[in-house]
């Protein structure tokens, strides 16, 4: 297991992932008008911006930045790989703090995107950032085989699709009661698909653009699977236990909505301890990887501890 030097070294790379997928999505959304494009709106691609950059740690693009580097995988490819989950990832944000999802004021510290701006604007910008990832996963600068690309691209459809990310979304907006009766809540299940599927294509992504066999495919699946929940139940403990200062968000918004999470149906202490079993789940996962994956490790430790 990881002794403090080491942890410096996790911090270290995941701030060095975070600055360079800062500046990579800054040149993607810039002003520059690309082939077949006619125009790019200032007002559009100042609110994509807006509710893109300067915030955020960066932890999917960094899943994806790791486990590609377990296969060699060059790190320019897979940083463009992880640019492009965290523009579904920041799209999802804009559109989950929408009046009509969980209407939030707060997103990292500040106003979010439809305060703003508007509402309209906000969709617009969610929307623009959904396909711009689509757009960058096709880039041949990912990885010269078409093959790989298309794979990549159709792995990231489905983790943030109706099997997904948004599938998992109208679950959770089900067992709030927002259409009629108040619906049973499979929170395993909801939590693989709304919060877990983007994490667990972190994980995914580095094994398809490093080719991996399927047996080490199946090793990062299975760690972004145990990754992703345990990401979950400490954001479950978080809106318990953190306050609004130290989240960047407000405080008890689960409770508020009436959201079935972890903690309201393991309780504290259950969530507790199946976030410690999760993280041994995640650590033999890597096994087959040995000392190359004591980042990944780390990383799983960092969510479980993390306290924004």
């Amino acid at each position: 297991m990881t002794q403090a030097p080491f942890s410096q070294d996790f911090a270290r790379r995941l701030d060095k992932t975070a600055e360079d997928t800062e500046a990579l999505l800054g040149r993607v959304l810039s002003d520059e008008i690309l082939e077949n494009e006619i125009a790019r709106p200032r007002r559009l691609l100042e609110a994509m911006r807006y509710g893109s950059l300067n915030g955020g740690k960066r932890l999917r693009p960094f899943l994806v930045v790791e486990s590609a580097a377990l296969f060699d995988v060059p790190p320019a490819g897979a940083l463009l790989a992880g640019a492009a989950l965290e523009c579904i990832h920041c799209y999802s944000l804009i559109h989950d703090d929408l009046p009509a999802m969980d209407n939030s004021d707060l997103r990292r510290g500040r106003p979010t995107t439809h305060k703003a701006y508007d509402d309209a604007t906000a969709i617009l910008a969610g929307d623009a950032l959904l396909t711009i990832a689509f757009d960058i996963t096709t880039r041949d600068e990912i990885h010269p085989e078409a093959g790989v690309r298309l794979a990549l691209t159709r792995a990231l459809a489905r983790a943030a699709g109706i099997g997904g990310m948004a599938g998992g979304q109208i679950l959770d907006l089900a067992g709030e009661g927002r259409f009629g009766d108040r619906e049973p809540v499979d929170v395993a299940r909801l939590q693989q698909m709304k919060t877990g599927a983007l994490l667990r294509f972190g994980c995914q992504a580095g094994a398809i653009l490093g080719k991996a066999s399927p047996s080490n495919y199946k090793a990062l699946d299975d760690y972004g699977r145990a990754f992703g929940e345990a990401f979950q139940i400490a954001d479950d403990l978080l809106d318990v236990e953190g306050d609004a200062a130290a989240l960047g968000k407000p405080a008890g918004q689960d409770a508020a909505l009436g959201k079935t999470t972890f903690v309201t149906r393991l309780g504290i202490d259950g969530a507790k301890r199946r976030l410690q079993n999760l993280l041994a789940t995640a650590d033999t996962a890597l096994a087959p990887f040995g000392e190359r994956a004591d980042i990944l490790r780390a990383a799983a430790r960092f969510v479980a501890e993390r306290k924004n």
